[in-house]
């Protein structure tokens, strides 16, 4: 049985979004396009961010949650495939039950992996940007919990602290964003994933526009244990050829 974390009060509630993302790499190369598509049906909120990348590689997560006094996530599909990906993934969680499946592919065949969270009130696969956005602004550090797939799933600890606020620009108008540093603790599983990914996770970074109506501005981080950092952000329609 896997050990959980504690959940985030809602401050904000989520609604109906379509939002238009890249994904470069930190030198700014293209590398995907990306959709954020949120719908809303009573407190229950279905999140899906999808990346297609140029080589034809695909991540799609679709994360279901509720926002009734406190996040907390129902569901949990993410798959990531193609050559973008080292070790591709195909991992579920099921909130309801705490059970988490993940098939992967070993010398060429395809296996899978069964554990179960204990509780699942802290879980912050699929939410995570979510949850940073209701971090009361006096919050300089917080845990939340995350399932990894080393391809077995196991839990690990967000250690989420605040780095002050950095300048941006919108237009001709200048903001701020509050950065929020995010440090994965393996805690004794540190030899376990370093030998099966080669490394420890490098930290992720996170920039939030606090206020009224919270919202996501930019990160930089990885999305496989062993990935390379990679940035997203929000982009706006071109026209024209």
């Amino acid at each position: 049985m896997l050990s959980y974390g504690s959940s985030v009060p809602v401050r904000h509630h989520e609604g109906l979004v379509h939002g238009f993302l890249t994904l470069r790499s930190l030198d700014g190369t293209l590398l995907a396009d990306g959709d954020l598509i949120q719908n809303v049906r009573g407190d229950k909120v279905t999140s899906r961010l999808v990346f297609h990348f140029k080589d034809g590689s695909l991540s799609d997560e679709v994360a279901v949650f509720s926002q009734r006094g406190t996040f907390h996530l129902l569901s949990d599909h993410v798959v990531q495939k193609g050559p973008a990906f080292t070790h591709p993934l195909d991992m579920r969680i099921n909130g309801a039950t705490g059970d988490v499946e993940v098939r992967y592919t070993e010398d060429g065949a395809e296996k899978s992996a069964h554990d179960r969270v204990k509780a699942t009130d802290g879980l912050a696969n699929g939410i995570l940007l979510t949850l940073l956005k209701n971090l009361a602004p006096d919050t300089s550090e917080a845990k939340l919990s995350y399932v990894v797939a080393t391809p077995k799933p196991r839990l690990v600890t967000l250690l989420v602290s605040r780095n002050g606020k950095e300048p941006f620009r919108t237009g001709g108008t200048e903001r701020s964003a509050a950065h929020f540093r995010i440090k994965i603790d393996l805690g004794g599983m540190t030899g376990l994933l370093a030998s099966v990914f080669g490394k420890e996770p490098a930290d992720q970074n996170v920039w939030i526009l606090e206020g009224e109506a919270p919202a996501f501005v930019k990160s930089e981080s990885q999305m496989t244990p062993n990935g390379p950092m990679w940035r997203i952000e929000l982009t706006s329609p071109s026209w024209g050829k």
